[in-house]
Formats: C-alpha cells, sequence, structure tokens
C-alpha cells in the first residue's frame, strides 16, 4: 500500500474537533507565494495550484521514467495547505480577502533532496512546456501550536478559530503570529466535490507561553 501521511501522521492531519496543544516539526514543501482573494478566478491562487500539483505530480510518478530518485517509496500526495496573513493583521480577515498574502503548499517526501526537487521542476516544464519556476523548496518548522478540525464552510473559520484562541489561553498560552509565524490551514475535502457544511479543514495557530 502506498505511504499515506495523513494515516500515518494523524497527529498533524486528523486532529479533534476540540482544540489541543501541538509541537510541529520542520517539514519541507513544494510551495508557491502570492497575494489575493483565492476565490478569484482569474487570481494567482488558482493558477498557483496547477503548477503546486504539477510539481507534486511530477514527483509522485518520476518511478516509472528513466530519473531514479534514492529511497523513492510509494506514497499519497498529501494535502494542500495555505499559510496566511496581512499587512498590519494579527492572525486573518476574512472580510478583506483581496488582502492576503499566501503560501499554498504540498508536503514532500523525505526522500525529496532539494537537488531533486530541481530536478521535478525541469522536468515539468520541459514536458508540459509551462514555466514552474515560481515553485520553491520551502522548509517549514512550524514549532508550538494549537490546532483542531474545522468542519464546514471557510466563511464559517472565525467562529472555530476564536474556539482554537480561547484554548490556547486558557492553557496559559497566547498567538505568536510573525514574519516566519502564520496562520496555517490544511485541506482535507475538494470544495469542487464536497458540500461546503462538510469540508474539513484542520486550523492551525503559532503559539507562545504568556509571560
Amino acid at each position: 500500500m502506498p505511504f499515506d501521511y495523513k494515516k500515518e501522521y494523524k497527529e498533524f492531519y486528523l486532529p479533534p474537533k476540540k482544540p489541543q496543544i501541538i509541537t510541529v516539526p520542520a517539514m519541507n514543501f513544494a510551495a508557491v507565494q502570492g497575494k489575493g482573494d483565492p476565490n478569484d478566478p482569474a487570481g494567482e491562487y488558482k493558477a498557483a495550484l496547477e503548477l503546486l500539483y504539477g510539481i507534486a505530480f511530477t514527483i509522485k510518478m518520476s518511478y516509472k521514467g528513466s530519473h531514479k530518485m534514492d529511497g523513492y517509496f510509494e506514497y499519497v500526495v498529501p494535502p494542500l495547505e495555505g499559510l496566511w496573513h496581512q499587512p498590519g493583521a494579527e492572525g486573518v480577515d476574512f472580510s478583506n480577502k483581496e488582502t492576503f498574502i499566501w503560501t499554498s503548499m504540498i508536503r514532500l517526501p523525505e526522500f525529496v533532496t532539494r537537488a531533486e526537487f530541481d530536478w521535478a521542476v525541469q522536468e515539468a516544464t520541459t514536458k508540459k512546456k509551462k514555466d514552474f519556476s515560481k515553485v520553491e523548496f520551502f522548509t517549514y518548522d512550524e514549532g508550538l501550536c494549537v490546532q483542531c478540525m474545522h468542519i464546514g464552510s471557510y466563511d464559517t473559520e472565525p467562529g472555530t478559530l476564536r474556539q482554537l484562541d480561547a484554548f490556547a489561553a486558557e492553557q496559559g498560552y497566547c498567538p505568536d503570529f510573525s514574519d516566519t509565524r502564520f496562520h496555517h490551514e490544511i485541506y482535507l475535502g475538494d470544495p469542487r466535490r464536497t458540500a461546503p457544511e462538510k469540508l474539513k479543514t484542520v486550523l492551525r495557530h503559532p503559539i507562545r507561553r504568556m509571560k
């Protein structure tokens, strides 16, 4: 059976609806940075997803070609993730989506070195005759966080986030947003195929101990 990160690392991808404190280790991602409303059909976000999945599947299917990656194992492409922030905002303001600055990303298997990643970008560019240079090798060391599972549409996230932050405060923690720590979402449902009220999204905020 292909290795499935969601099943093997349930603590990161399948948390309970009740908030919990967790320490997230450094992980490597294929990532595209951009800005603007993710719902804009002509915006940067939609184009970023096409680039990300192009690289993700180039790596996943590499074993069928002549280029062999050391340590390769068959796996399920991990879920899409996103880091979100806005200038001057603590956390995120969902009423001003056009001001979002985001990093859209997909986790890379451990055997993908920077050199192998660079090969995948070149391979995808050549085969698909499309520029994949916006996709970068990105390491995110998230550290101490509070997280939970949100079930429902993306527009109802603020209510869950209030519960998340309230739980952290009860446990003696406060938000720790910075230019390297962001509001984090992991998308476990496809909004094109799943009813909004049934979508599952992991919500995660960086925290630190209150002084």
